[in-house]
């Protein structure tokens, strides 16, 4: 399994722990807005903003802040002009990564983003260097409790490409265009859904262990606390031990 499936799920649920709220919200309004802004302001018509919606009432943000960063987003109401950035690069132990991230200042936040990957001995890369390697999928976890089985026969028509029984959850897989529809008969048939994101898969991991995957982890913490960066999308795979270690720290 991606060590950064795993890491994913670990920190969604830390982050409900720890409630880290202002800046959750922060991320979660700049998603808000700038999906509005490429697709409009209606959740019916706009997947991505759907998306955001969902995990901003999951997150428990106000209604109204959700429906100020839309407004934004649409021209309705004035606010900053952000910017969508992807950058793409190597990380310590040779560890292919996509950064996401949302920002006033492109300038500012890409000086900051090299100097994390030069800190721990990783590189910038230009557009498309490491992308090839990942594939875009929905995931979608749900409790262990219903059985690999049942949730087989509940979702095999809407498209499923792969269902796993992990330590402590139910790891579904799908193609983007049928994630919506996977998540819809889950919630029918009250299958407990525990995380569900869209995400890039890599298509080969680079194993970590020891103080490689340690210095990697914190590469990874200090890409996920920076203000702009929405998502990290990693190919390591590093032993559960040390990915719940890390978490606890």
């Amino acid at each position: 399994m991606s060590g950064h499936s795993k890491w994913s799920k670990v920190k969604h649920i830390k982050e409900k722990q720890d409630a880290k709220k202002g800046q959750i919200f922060t991320k979660l309004i700049r998603e808000l807005t700038i999906a509005a802004r490429e697709g409009g302001g209606d959740p019916e018509t706009n997947a991505r903003l759907r998306h955001a919606i969902e995990l901003a009432r999951e997150n428990n943000m106000p209604y109204e802040n959700i429906e100020r960063a839309i407004k934004r987003g649409t021209g309705e109401l004035p606010g900053q002009v952000i910017e969508e950035v992807t950058y793409e690069g190597y990380g310590p132990g040779s560890v292919a990564i996509i950064v996401t991230a949302a920002t006033d200042n492109k300038n500012r936040t890409t000086a900051e983003i090299r100097h994390i990957f030069t800190k721990f001995g990783g590189k910038l890369g230009t557009t498309g260097c490491v992308s090839y390697m990942f594939s875009p999928k929905g995931v979608i976890y749900v409790e262990k409790d219903i059985g690999e089985e049942k949730l087989f026969e509940m979702v095999v028509d809407a498209g499923v490409e792969d269902i796993k029984t992990e330590d402590d959850s139910i790891l579904i897989t799908t193609d983007v265009k049928n994630f919506d529809a996977v998540k819809e008969i889950l919630k029918k048939n009250n299958v407990k859904i525990i995380e569900a994101k869209l995400t890039k898969i890599p298509q080969n991991y680079v194993h970590l262990e020891g103080e490689k995957a340690q210095t990697f982890l914190k590469f990874l913490d200090e890409l996920e606390e920076h203000p702009d960066v929405q998502d990290v999308y990693a190919n390591f795979d590093i032993p559960d031990s040390l990915l719940m270690e890390a978490s606890n720290n």
